[in-house]
């Protein structure tokens, strides 16, 4: 592991969540703060490049434009040892508690484990399931692929739809999206999320009901969004080719059997998710069949197979050289250090143009709580604000804020080296020196006396000159990886997903609950009842009192 430390108890553990303004190595840090070099100062110096550039799982880090020099970065690791991130890895990956408000193990990292290594949960190896539940879904995949699967009337699945919100569906999208040159390309994919149930009328209004296909993605096969949308879903197959032909035409995966036995769901198309496996980590679980479908087995298990080799990576790296332990310490510095607001995350590739989107369920419903482990209030910043677009669109859109806006915030530039376009190499090259310009002056910004001598007016140049002066000094990350394949795609998302949790470490809070969630949910059901019956006693608020009238003078004019 990555500390020779003894391993404490995970109660304990649990018990020292508060204490992080007391290490020594805080206080260092925010000495340091004040006294460490501006961007452009610290990447004049010969020597940086190189050795603020690592590597591994395929994936390769330039924090060269992250305001952190060797004082800082041995203070970081001071903290990671002070917060004991050593023992907390090791209690991850052995199944231990770690989600402790609901006393559960978060063990997605048994889902991708392709070295077959047994992997313990609650004392028992979870492997043999996890492996024959993979053997199922896969089969399933490549029997939609094939054609051996079809539909009720016989028909070659040209459709699949899956239907499911949050972590049942962010990641499908995103990982669909990024890895569209590897996808079966006689099949397509649609994905249905939200509740006004618009998504699926414009999709119904032209798919073929005996060559659709659904999957239904909810753990308890009740959340509201995902069986208002499988419901009218399965209204519209049953009206078209009757309610035998529900069971050709539904998979689902769930823990709750009396559910899809009502709803007509085939026991071949049930698959299993466990309780140690959060939502927003269950890509690599049956929850990605829309995925496997799309890429087939093989490709599949390249994804598994990325994300796999970053955990070991992790669990095994000294800190000094670990990826997602520097990508996180080095996030903690910026935000609760320098006092960084929110992170945009600019991948340079239109394949990852929903990784952003990714990401902000990932991290902002990981470690956006206001409680530590131990029920105390936190007395600092915890949680980042995720939000970016792709880079060339960001250039003409946002990144005038970026470039000369008050706004304080930091980057993480993604991209690969190489096209999938063999024949336009030049237009891809133009990308990356995009980002690469775009990073560096973010960090090295441009004065007044920069403006004035690239000017050959002097005269004119001088009035401007404030306005065209850039600030600098914002800390940026580049990732590169040699293509957008499934490989390195598994590898990048297993990245942030231990980025999170070393962050979650150091702040000391739990990223493996989200009960923020339901506050809303539960309000939901009281609002729709005021909303259907504003006589029912229920109070109304005042948006909603303009909602009842608004749907009352549609109904009477007949919309």
């Amino acid at each position: 592991m990555s500390t020779a430390a003894p391993l404490l108890a995970l109660s304990e553990l649990e018990a020292r969540a508060g204490g992080l303004q007391r290490c020594s190595a805080w206080a260092r840090l925010c000495d340091l703060a004040n006294r460490t070099p501006a961007l452009r100062e610290l990447l004049a110096r010969a020597d940086r490049s190189r050795a603020m550039v690592h590597s591994a799982a395929g994936l390769h880090l330039d924090f060269s434009r992250q305001r952190v020099d060797d004082s800082v970065l041995a203070a970081l690791m001071q903290l990671a040892e002070e917060r004991d991130l050593g023992a907390w890895i090791s209690h991850l990956f052995a199944g231990a508690a770690v989600n402790t408000t609901e006393r559960r193990p978060a063990l997605h990292m048994a889902l991708r484990n392709t070295g077959r290594e047994p992997m313990y949960a609650g004392g028992t190896d979870v492997m043999p399931l996890v492996n024959a539940e993979l053997e199922r879904f896969l089969g399933v995949a490549e029997g939609i692929r094939d054609g051996r699967i079809r539909g009720s009337a016989g028909g070659r699945i040209t459709d699949v739809v899956n239907i499911g919100i949050g972590g049942s569906d962010l990641g499908l999208v995103m990982a669909i999206d990024a890895l569209r040159p590897y996808s079966a390309g006689n099949i397509r994919f649609h994905f249905v999320s939200n509740i006004d149930g618009t998504q699926l009328a414009d999709l119904t209004a032209w798919v073929d009901p005996e060559t659709t296909f659904f999957i239904v993605c909810s753990k308890s096969f009740t959340t509201q969004e995902t069986r208002l949308n499988a419901d009218a879903a399965r209204e519209w197959l049953v009206a078209r080719l009757g309610e035998n032909a529900v069971s050709s035409h539904f998979a689902a995966v769930s823990v709750n059997d009396p559910a899809m036995d009502e709803f007509g769901i085939a026991p071949a198309l049930r698959f299993r998710i466990w309780d140690w496996v959060g939502g927003r980590y269950s890509l690599w679980s049956a929850v990605g069949l829309a995925v496997a479908t799309a890429i087939g087995r093989q490709r599949f298990l390249e994804l598994l197979s990325g994300a796999h080799e970053l955990d070991r990576h992790f669990a095994t790296a000294g800190h000094t050289r670990n990826l997602p332990v520097l990508l996180g310490l080095i996030a903690v510095w910026n935000q609760n250090v320098l006092g960084v607001q929110s992170h945009a995350v600019l991948p340079y590739s239109a394949r990852l143009q929903r990784f952003p989107a990714y990401l902000q369920q990932l991290e902002m419903e990981s470690n956006g709580k206001g409680v530590l482990r131990d029920g105390t209030p936190s007395a600092w910043p915890t949680g980042t604000v995720i939000w970016g677009e792709p880079g060339s669109n960001g250039q003409h859109a946002f990144f005038q804020l970026l470039h000369q806006g008050t706004a304080r915030f930091s980057a993480d530039f993604i991209a690969p080296a190489r096209s999938e376009r063999a024949e336009q190499p030049d237009r891809h090259l133009a990308g990356l020196a995009n980002m690469l310009a775009q990073a560096e002056a973010l960090a090295r910004g441009r004065s007044e006396r920069e403006v004035l001598a690239a000017s050959p007016d002097k005269t004119g140049a001088k009035a401007l000159a404030a306005q065209k002066t850039h600030p600098g000094n914002h800390p940026s990350t580049v990732i590169l990886m040699e293509r957008l394949d499934p490989r390195s795609l598994g590898a990048l998302v297993a990245l942030y997903e231990h980025k999170v949790f070393v962050q979650s470490v150091i702040l000391g809070i739990n990223p493996f609950d989200q009960w923020g969630v339901e506050l809303g949910k539960t309000l939901a059901g009281t609002m729709q009842v005021a909303l259907k019956n504003p006589a029912s006693g229920v109070g109304v608020p005042a948006a909603a009192e303009v909602i009842v009238r608004l749907r009352g003078d549609a109904g009477r004019s007949g919309a």
